[in-house]
């Protein structure tokens, strides 16, 4: 057996990851052990040919860039850098030396090829998009012995407005030379790309990370049908029905939904259906380094009768915690301090479901989808009149115009993004005019924009967010004149990037 009593592991890690003496790193052994449940080889990888790469996203566009510039004052290094998307393709590759060049193409770590986890057992890509945190892997580290040539370093890229995960920085060397910078290099390139795809966001303000959170959450905490909110949408009430049913089945409910679109807060209502005597405790993943104590302040109320718990953004948890949750949820189900089965209420929220750790969703017996806000016109004004409400503790008052402008506009911040529109003009006026609503919501004049205009916008955005670029440089490269810049830039919103 291997420490910790977990599976076996390969000869190779019969003596300790890092220095002698030292303790193997716990998130190195939960990567062999997956690899191992993977099937993965021990003697020599197989990733998987995807086919030629086209990925014309932001993230492979500024992360092009910054590797594209680093490998300039790196050429003659014996280094080759990386961009992969979220799923361990490997987008490009970058190096001056042509000895590791034809190396790594012996072992398929090259444009086109997989290298997860999954197909190529633990490695510094694989680990960092798995766990969600700057890694590095080193020689015998590697599960497959065909690696064990090269030490890797790679760090995750996050999207710096959504947050959701777009992909990695990975750094691979030869196993002899020298590794002690090579993460702080990685992670150098990484926050370069973040920032330069933050700057190609429209002006967005970045997203703040995530601290994680629980509470228990009390009548109308996150029910939003309390008080004021008198009616829902179709959608809405469908979604609700359906968690119910599920909840009181007695099955894993998972609802799966746009970030900010409600899911926290559907489930919480379904398990008052359900189970209205249990108390309701939610927790919010935080930040990978985070985690371990987030664990352990929540996770032994799991065993206590009459309790439930909606885990949110499960599909965030690095692969080894969401192990460990998946192992004491199980033991939870299975009985409680008296031996009896439990009667545990079991919820999570995700992005999609193929998005959760395996074996974490595993547990899940029921999707229910949440639609986002944009699906769901005749929640916006409930909604809107619930915040205002809220804001105030008395009746606000929306104008036509800007109901208007609330039930037109595509919300590409859900629910999360109406109650901070809201609670804004709220706290400047008892009676809403579409003045007192952001630019954003008003410059496109009471429509949603078509895929053209979406595009249009998107460019100029683009285009004057370059670094030292003037409107008038802006207006010769989009081939319009500054005049129709400036009137494009007050109908699009985009004000704030002059």
């Amino acid at each position: 057996m291997g420490p910790s009593g977990g599976a076996p592991l390969p000869e190779r890690a019969s003596a300790p990851f890092g220095a002698p003496g030292s303790a193997v790193d716990h998130r190195l052994l939960a990567s062999w052990r997956r690899s191992e449940e993977y099937g993965v080889s021990l003697e020599s990888v197989e990733p998987v040919w995807m086919g030629p790469v086209a990925d014309g996203s932001l993230f492979a566009e500024c992360g092009g860039a910054v590797l594209t510039d680093l490998h300039r004052t790196l050429a003659n290094e014996p280094l080759s850098l990386m961009l992969t998307d979220p799923d361990g393709l490997v987008l490009n590759r970058f190096s001056g030396d042509t000895s590791l060049l034809r190396a790594l193409d012996a072992v398929h770590l090259a444009p086109g090829f997989a290298f997860s986890e999954r197909e190529a057992g633990t490695n510094g890509l694989g680990l960092a998009l798995a766990d969600r945190t700057p890694s590095l892997v080193r020689a015998e580290e590697h599960y497959s012995a065909s690696l064990c040539t090269y030490t890797c370093a790679a760090v995750p890229v996050l999207d710096p407005v959504s947050g959701r995960l777009e992909g990695s920085v990975n750094i691979t060397t030869w196993a002899r030379s020298s590794a002690d910078l090579l993460l702080a290099l990685a992670q150098s390139a990484a926050s370069t790309t973040s920032a330069m795809m933050l700057a190609r966001s429209r002006g967005r303000a970045p997203r703040t990370p995530p601290k994680g959170g629980v509470f228990r959450v009390q009548r109308g905490r996150l029910e939003p049908g309390a008080g004021t909110l008198r009616s829902v949408s179709g959608p809405w009430v469908r979604a609700l029905e359906e968690a119910t049913a599920g909840l009181a089945a007695g099955r894993v409910v998972a609802a799966v939904g746009e970030p900010g679109s409600g899911r926290a807060t559907l489930l919480a209502q379904a398990l008052r259906r359900a189970h209205p005597h249990h108390r309701i405790l939610s927790a919010a993943a935080p930040a990978p380094d985070d985690v371990e104590a987030w664990l352990s302040l929540w996770t032994p109320e799991l065993t206590k009768p009459d309790t439930a718990v909606v885990v949110e953004n499960v599909d965030t948890l690095p692969a080894w915690a969401a192990a460990e949750l998946h192992r004491r949820a199980v033991d939870a189900l299975r009985s409680s301090p008296s031996g009896e089965p439990s009667d545990l209420a079991w919820a999570v929220t995700t992005e999609s479901l193929e998005a959760v750790p395996a074996p974490l969703g595993g547990l899940v017996a029921s999707v229910v989808r949440v639609a986002p806000l944009r699906e769901r016109p005749d929640d916006v004004m409930p909604l809107a009149r619930y915040v205002g409400h809220q804001t105030r503790m008395r009746e606000v008052h929306f104008t036509p115009a800007a109901e208007r402008v609330l039930t037109t506009y595509a919300w590409p911040g859900n629910v999360d993004e109406l109650v901070r529109v809201v609670h804004g003009a709220a706290t400047r006026a008892e009676t809403v005019d579409a003045r007192h609503l952001p630019g954003e919501l008003t410059a496109t004049r009471g429509h949603r924009l078509s895929r053209l205009e979406s595009l249009e916008r998107d460019e100029i955005a683009r285009t004057l967010t370059a670094p030292g670029v003037t409107v008038k440089q802006a207006a010769t490269e989009l081939g319009m004149s500054r005049s129709t810049l400036y009137r494009k830039i007050s109908h699009y919103g985009l004000d704030d990037l002059r």
